[in-house]
């Protein structure tokens, strides 16, 4: 995977990328693989993630990799007051700056909005944590078990004993990322209308509710929580990929003719004409016994032999993988979604293909994820410093 260069919608935006861990690298990642010209800036140790999961050359380990492609490392001490005015410095040059430290902490390294914004009016300040700014929790601290358990998505996800259990992902740290991307491409959007750079706060709390809360706040819309809240079909312990002889399945029906046409490929036309399963709103209410019918008749053949029959009925489904199976899956062979590169440093590597298409400014994988410090002195050299200067501001 050699350096190549960047096409994406988003070529000839600089960002500075104060990130660590998740939340932060999934956005720049996205803004990266958008086009944008990002120069993630390292402490000297680097971070964490560098050291988690497989890698072949130290402080390059799996968890980093698919986090940090299409990005460039600058390593400084901004404690060091040649460092940090060398950051600010870039500040002047860039469009976005992205951080997902404390607020307080980014106001005493001298990195918040008021600083950054007197030094580059038209920036766009991009900020995650975990609560909201202003709120009496602004400064405590945060991970993605914790907001998935304050949030409710912790006991949503429980187990068969009713243990709240976490979701085997880092799922609010990465919506959260995800979601300050798309903050990010809407402030620069409003910048080309009006010139303006400004702030962006994102919490990581209220992000997962409003995503959560869009089934789940059920009778709560109403105001009238006690009455119920959470939408019963996600609720159900039988939703869930269905045994068949050989394996599992994946099959969902919604329209009433899809379900009249599931019925009659389990043999059991006149299910239809129960009034527990005849309506939308009646499948609602009896879920339950509705998915027990799955349970029961997806047993009839193999997988297969399902899919098929299935498919000619229009109905969704597919086969249940795990997460092995997705290397062997067809349709993911047939995208090419698992792309074949060569790292500089790694050797042949494996990288999941960027989801969006755009028809006239395609998104690339541009560059490899970056050793520690890789580009540090190169970034500091188009920021006009000489050798001395930069030599000045490495030195440990």
């Amino acid at each position: 995977m050699s350096q190549s260069t960047p096409t994406g919608p988003l070529t000839g935006v600089r960002v500075i990328d104060i990130t660590t861990v998740v939340l932060g690298p999934f956005c720049t990642q996205t803004l990266g693989d958008m086009g944008a010209d990002v120069i993630k800036v390292e402490t000297l140790q680097g971070d964490s993630t560098r050291d988690i999961g497989p890698g072949r050359t130290p402080r390059m380990g799996a968890y980093f990799a698919n986090l940090n492609r299409n990005k460039r490392s600058l390593v400084l001490d901004l404690k060091k007051p040649a460092a940090h005015q060398a950051l600010l410095r870039l500040v002047e040059t860039a469009d976005v700056f992205v951080h997902n430290m404390r607020l307080g902490a980014a106001d005493r390294l001298g990195l918040g909005y008021k600083t950054l914004a007197a030094r580059n009016p038209k920036l766009i300040y991009a900020a995650a944590s975990g609560f909201r700014k202003g709120s009496s929790l602004q400064e405590a601290p945060a991970y993605d078990d914790l907001i998935q358990g304050v949030s409710g998505v912790a006991a949503l996800n429980a187990g068969p004993d009713g243990t709240p259990r976490y979701f085997p992902s880092v799922l609010v740290d990465k919506l959260t990322g995800a979601q300050l991307a798309s903050m990010i491409g809407m402030a620069l959007f409003a910048r080309e209308r009006t010139g303006q750079g400004q702030e962006i706060h994102l919490p990581m709390m209220e992000t997962i509710l409003s995503f959560m809360l869009v089934e789940h706040l059920w009778a709560g819309t109403l105001g009238e929580p006690e009455k119920g809240l959470g939408y019963p079909r996600m609720l159900t312990p039988n939703r869930r990929p269905y045994a068949t002889k050989d394996g599992y399945i994946s099959v969902i029906a919604h329209s009433d003719q899809q379900w009249r046409k599931l019925f009659e490929a389990m043999g059991k036309p006149d299910l239809i004409d129960d009034p527990r399963f005849a309506t939308l709103a009646a499948r609602s209410v009896h879920i339950d016994a509705v998915y027990a019918t799955l349970t029961e008749g997806m047993t009839l053949r193999t997988t297969a032999e399902w899919l098929p029959i299935l498919r000619e009925a229009d109905i969704p489904c597919g086969r249940a993988n795990s997460l092995q199976d997705l290397f062997a899956d067809d349709y993911l062979k047939e995208t090419n979604y698992f792309e074949r590169h060569r790292h500089p440093q790694e050797g042949d590597v494996t990288i999941p293909a960027i989801p969006a298409r755009f028809s006239h400014t395609p998104a690339n994988i541009h560059r490899p994820w970056p050793t520690l410090g890789q580009h540090t002195r190169e970034i500091l050299a188009e920021a006009g410093y000489g050798d001395a200067e930069i030599d000045a501001i490495t030195m440990s």
